[in-house]
């Protein structure tokens, strides 16, 4: 059975969360908290596998909450949160820098549309979370050793590089990306010769939300991307809600509803797949954190037209589903973690021509 501590302020959530939740043979619901004061408590008296966490609260909001909980009792918390509130939207990104893994809305009541897809998506994400391995606060990346040799990875010979003439960087993640993507783009410098293109799975109405919160650590702008948006070097662009995005052999990016044959919209694999038809060994392909194989194979494509691919590795992965089939397929170049993926696309692009800018 799966532990779970609800902690949620308003009393008519609180109580159809305990019953989606307890509704499910899996799960055992130890217990609900109305804020996070109270939670801070629980979490040391119940001992939960998974907290579903609440952003604004009265007392102790979601965000302190989190932070107090992984300095005491690191516990795999995933935020339930109003995707309509931008305020709420700001501070569940600040408080996955806090520890949280997920961040999911709050779902939709019965007779609502999307119910029975947003009550899965939290009963998935609570089992998948509840086998997190988590750590105090929010250091969920193991740094190595100092002096401790970097493990080789496949094809890692020293002074591959890029073609001169490589045209764009394609990012894929889901489950745990956001604090990687942060990571990330923070850490490649504001005249990267390269645009980045990413699909990161999120709930529909954080997009928005997501764009401002890398865009305060990242040295490049960060969009969202538009239909027939042609991409520039050293810009960032995320992938729309609702839409398959592709780019073109122009640099152009394409935006699609309703296309047969993807589960998930955006998706990664209609990104790379695009990726490897339109520019073959002219583009780097990178896959993070997620779980499922969104983009496993078509990163493997990528590489059998000649471009070079970065997984994260597992150790440092919320969840090592995506990378993980990337790599099993043998579609990986390099796998590495978080930290050193910018330095790797920093070494890979620095042959790059700065056109388009």
């Amino acid at each position: 059975m799966i532990k779970v501590l609800i902690t949620e302020d308003s009393p008519v959530v609180r109580g159809y969360l305990k019953y989606i939740l307890g509704q499910d043979p899996d799960i055992q619901v130890v217990g609900t908290a109305q804020d996070g004061e109270e939670a801070v408590r629980m979490v040391e008296m119940h001992k939960p596998d998974v907290v579903t966490m609440d952003i604004h609260m009265p007392k102790m909001d979601g965000f302190e909450a989190t932070r107090r909980i992984m300095e005491s009792n690191p516990v795999p918390i995933v935020i339930v949160s109003a995707s309509w509130n931008p305020e709420e939207v700001d501070k569940t990104f600040r408080t996955m820098e806090a520890g949280a893994v997920a961040a999911l809305e709050k779902p939709r009541g019965m007779g609502h549309p999307n119910s029975e897809s947003s009550v899965k998506e939290l009963l998935q994400t609570v089992k998948l979370m509840s086998e997190v391995k988590v750590v105090r606060r929010w250091s969920k990346y193991k740094t190595a050793k100092p002096g401790a040799p970097e493990p080789p990875s496949p094809s890692a010979e020293p002074g591959i590089r890029a073609r001169p003439d490589t045209q764009l960087v394609a990012v894929g993640a889901s489950t745990g990306g956001p604090m990687v993507l942060q990571t990330l783009l923070a850490s490649l410098p504001k005249d990267f010769p390269l645009p980045v293109v990413i699909v990161q799975h999120i709930a529909l109405g954080f997009l928005a939300g997501l764009r401002d919160w890398l865009g305060r650590s990242a040295s490049m702008p960060v969009h969202i991307a538009e239909d027939k948006q042609q991409l520039v070097n050293s810009h960032i662009y995320l992938a729309p809600d609702g839409f398959q995005m592709g780019i073109d052999r122009y640099r152009k990016v394409t935006l699609q509803k309703d296309v047969p044959g993807y589960t998930l919209c955006p998706s990664v694999s209609y990104m790379f797949k695009s990726v490897a038809e339109s520019f073959g060994d002219r583009a780097i392909g990178v896959l993070l954190t997620g779980m499922g194989r969104d983009g496993a194979e078509e990163m493997r494509l990528m590489k059998e037209k000649g471009a070079l691919t970065v997984a994260q590795d597992k150790e440092s992965s919320v969840v090592h589903g995506m990378p993980g089939e990337a790599i099993r397929l043998g579609g990986a170049t390099f796998i590495l973690p978080p930290e050193k993926i910018a330095g790797k696309l920093v070494d890979l692009a620095s042959g790059a021509r700065r056109e388009g800018k």
